[in-house]
């Protein structure tokens, strides 16, 4: 498997010049799960009602979002049978921020962008946090100069991808109808609601901070914008908040490297892996050396590996330092 480059520009001003809009369809979408979420909610609280929040919330970011939708659709970064891409990429569109491939161009735009020497403050999350909120929550940018995509056919030829990304918005409300069936007006909320709030908000908060503080161990040379590392919600993420790794290594299965750094899609990847479902796993070893990448934490190579016998990272480092 090989790093997949979408974006293509020749202009200088691509990835800066723009002007953010208002998008009605995305606003209110969140908008109205919110109120919701703020205002009734909390009196159809139920204690099945919060467990299913909970069920739903772990199974649809970490088997969708992050396994799904972010390391395997968009990096490639091992293989499956094609029934299960479709279904975890299926659950990534449950969560309720984009379709396949509308999550695709959004990622790609963002990070091709970061690795440009001038950014929108939009794609870098460059502004103050109650304007990132608004901006990233409720519009798009649209830049003058946008560059272009070009995303392989195994997507775009996809009829289910097609479909999926015609309806995600569609998809994302359905689990209501079997939620109300089994535990009425709660299940509702707490299912759907609730969920769709803390996981799309969620996603921007991590976001927000692991490109403005948090622990950074590589420097990516020459790019906008740096990651960060964010310990507190490695857990709650499934793993998506160890974003300084990320950028350092896109490509890698693994977010979490060394073991005081919980990854729980990495864990649920090499379980799947341990029983022959999951192939071809890539990790930073297998990944080609950067000459922009620096490290800058020196005692790296005094820290517990989490699986030495397939990551060696400490061979990575003395690669690249």
């Amino acid at each position: 498997m090989k790093n997949t480059e979408r974006v293509f520009s020749d202009h200088p001003d691509s990835a800066w010049d723009g002007e953010v809009v208002w998008k009605p369809v995305k606003s209110i979408w969140f908008l109205s799960n919110l109120l919701l979420s703020l205002f009734v909610a909390p009196f159809y609280f139920s204690a099945s009602g919060f467990a299913v929040f909970l069920g739903l919330t772990a199974i649809t970011l970490c088997f969708g979002h992050s396994l799904g939708m972010h390391r395997l659709l968009i990096h490639r970064s091992y293989t499956c049978p094609l029934w299960m891409e479709y279904v975890f990429v299926y659950l990534g569109a449950l969560v309720g921020m984009a379709g396949p491939i509308g999550m695709l161009k959004q990622h790609d735009l963002r990070d091709w962008a970061q690795r440009q020497q001038r950014c929108h403050d939009f794609l870098l999350h460059g502004s103050s946090i109650a304007k990132d909120a608004w901006w990233q929550l409720n519009c798009d940018l649209q830049l003058k100069h946008a560059p272009t995509f070009s995303i392989e056919s195994r997507v775009l030829g996809s009829r289910f991808y097609r479909f999926l990304e015609a309806t995600w918005l569609l998809q994302a409300m359905l689990p209501a109808i079997p939620l109300y069936l089994l535990g009425g007006v709660s299940w509702v909320l707490w299912g759907v609601c609730v969920r769709v709030v803390i996981s799309v908000g969620g996603h921007w908060f991590i976001g927000y901070f692991a490109h403005n503080r948090g622990e950074r161990t590589w420097k990516v040379d020459g790019a906008a914008v740096q990651g960060h590392n964010i310990r507190l919600a490695g857990i709650l993420s499934m793993g998506e908040a160890w974003h300084n790794n990320h950028h350092a290594f896109p490509g890698s299965a693994m977010l979490g490297l060394y073991k005081d750094e919980p990854d729980p899609g990495w864990w649920v990847l090499n379980a799947l892996h341990n029983l022959g479902i999951v192939k071809n796993i890539r990790l930073p070893e297998h990944l080609p050396a950067r000459e922009e990448l620096v490290i800058e934490a020196r005692n790296l190579e005094h820290r517990v590996k989490r699986v030495p016998e397939e990551c060696e990272i400490a061979n990575f480092i003395r690669r690249v330092g």
